[in-house]
Formats: structure tokens, sequence, C-alpha cells
């Protein structure tokens, strides 16, 4: 008998799952300990070579508006990529932006992977997304090949992403803002095609490390750019709907909860978009979508311990120091 197994998407953004069959052959517990294929290994290492090379485009390019003391700027981001072509020794000043970034979206999917090895649940390496973009990744997800089937189980595998990220993802915005410059007239440069929003953990580390500046007037160094990213893409996965982590989460708590928050949610963000930002139209179209997808039952009745609900507090608390509602802005 071959029985049917859930293969869920442990995406850095999005998490579709998809369907897949064991072989019959080997133990499920021997599947769940067993190590990823080499073939696996040498595709994540191909996408993660890839990622690293748009991420250095991307650097250097924040790293000439940070040495001009200016924002990012579409036509200067494509200037990159004519630039990395003549002159290749261009892209070593993108490492500080890339490694970072890439450190913080790979400790995410770690937190992931090692969940699911704690729990002899089978998944792959994490693999990264490439893309010509103005922060060089869509991100980096791994794919899970075994069913969830204990809440506390479905908790782990779900928190340990965004609370890992969010520990690397701190000190490196603290390195930014403490070298950070002061621009005061940075939110009204003409040059500038996008200005970054302003998350409360920015807001709480400029307090304490540039006491005198407004943190909207804070130009970070790249590394702090890299580490906002990271923030931004945990606040996002931690929004507690459909099957992204805090999904996950909220559904290891309470399946009721759950299903009222993945039906309300979007509906929240149609006037966010609204009044803040167009992009949360995409996101509220994207978790409504994610509804039309079956998601594994969980048989294990047991409720999580005390540490585990701890712990869905940390996230809640990471997710509201993480949040912006406006975290891109264009310039008029």
């Amino acid at each position: 008998m071959n029985p049917q197994e859930p293969e869920q998407r442990a995406l850095f953004f999005l998490r579709p799952p998809v369907w897949a069959h064991a072989p019959s052959s080997i133990p499920y517990y021997q599947q769940a300990r067993a190590h990823p294929s080499v073939r696996s290994f040498l595709l994540a290492a191909f996408l993660f070579l890839l990622t690293l090379g748009t991420c250095l485009i991307a650097g250097a390019h924040f790293a000439a508006a940070y040495a001009h003391n200016r924002a990012a700027s579409f036509d200067a981001f494509f200037e990159s990529f004519r630039l990395a072509y003549k002159h290749p020794a261009f892209l070593l000043t993108g490492v500080p932006f890339a490694l970072t970034l890439l450190a913080i979206l790979l400790a995410h999917e770690l937190g992931h992977y090692f969940a699911c090895r704690y729990h002899h649940i089978r998944s792959s390496y994490p693999f990264f997304i490439p893309a010509p973009t103005l922060i060089g990744t869509f991100g980096a997800f791994i794919l899970i090949r075994s069913p969830i089937h204990s809440p506390r189980t479905l908790f782990d595998v779900g928190a340990s992403g965004p609370l890992v990220g969010f520990l690397v993802a701190l000190p490196a915005l603290a390195y930014g803002v403490l070298h950070a410059r002061i621009v005061p007239t940075l939110s009204y440069d003409n040059s500038a095609d996008v200005v970054f929003g302003v998350p409360l953990a920015l807001r709480l580390v400029g307090a304490i490390l540039q006491p005198n500046a407004h943190a909207g007037d804070l130009l970070l160094h790249p590394v702090g750019r890299a580490a906002w990213v990271g923030l931004f893409a945990t606040a996002l996965n931690l929004l507690p709907v459909g099957q992204l982590d805090g999904g996950h989460i909220v559904r290891s708590m309470s399946p009721r909860v759950h299903r009222w928050i993945s039906l309300l949610l979007p509906l929240v963000l149609l006037p966010l978009g609204y009044f803040q930002w167009q992009g949360w139209y995409f996101w509220a179209m994207l978790l409504i979508g994610l509804r039309f997808f079956p998601m594994v039952p969980i048989y294990d009745p047991v409720p999580l311990d005390p540490n585990r609900r701890f712990g869905a507090f940390l996230a809640l608390v990471v997710l509201v120091l993480c949040f912006t509602p406006a975290p891109l802005l264009i310039p008029n």
C-alpha cells in the first residue's frame, strides 16, 4: 500500500501545499530521518550562488546610495547591472548587504530544517530564489515531505524559522543604525524612487543608538538595510493566516481561531492597501487564494505546553516589532 502523504512547502514568503507519494518500501521513521539527496544539495548550492550574485548587485546599489547620502533609486539600481558587467570589482561593495541578507534568510530556513530533523520530518535543504529585484531575491524555502499531525510539532516547525531569523537580524540592524547617516531631507530627496518604512524595531534601536536623530532620517548602512529586509520578510511570514509561519503558530493553538483569522485578515489588508501601501492588495488576494489549498488534519489532541505558549507570545511580539503599515513609499 502506498499511503499518500502531504508535501508542505515551507517558503520564506509563501507556503502552498503540494502532494507527493512516499515509497512504501522504506519505513516511515527512516524516511523522516533520511538526509536529502546529493542532487537536492547541488541544486540548493546552485540557487544559493545565483542568489548571491543578484544580492551582490542589489547590495552594490545600496552601498553607492549610502556613500552619496541618497535613498534607493530604480535608475541607480539598473545602472548597477551595467557597472557590474563593465567593472566586476564593483560587486565587492555589495558584499556587506548580500552576506547579511543571505545569513538572515539561511538562519530562518535552517530553523525550519532543524526543527524538522528534531521531529523526524522529511525536508529538503533550503532553496534560495534569485531575482533581479531591488533586494536581489524573492526569499528562500524548504520542502516538507512528511505530514505534521501534532500541534506541538506544527508550532516548533512554524515558529523556529522567524524567531531564529529575527535573532540574526537584530544585531545586524543595530550595526546598521550605529553606522547610519542622518539625512533630514531623505524623505524629500527627488532622486529617491523608494523610501523605506520604519518598523517599531528600527524606532527602538534608533532611540537607543541614535537618540538625537529621528528614525525616519536615518540612512541605514547596507548591513542595516539587509536587516530591514529581513524584518519585513519576518513580518510577512508571521501574519497569522493560512499556511504562513504565523498561521501554523495560531493553528497549533486553536484551529477555530485560525479559520476565523484566515477569513478576516485579508479583508483587513484591503483598506490598509488603500490608505498605506498598495502592495497589501496583492497580499490580500494571495491570502484569499491560500484558503483553496487543503491543510493536513491534526490528529493529536495534546495542546501546547506553557513554554510553547510563551513562544507564541514571543512570536506575536516579533510580529509587532517587524510590521510596518507602509513598508515602501513612492515620493511624489
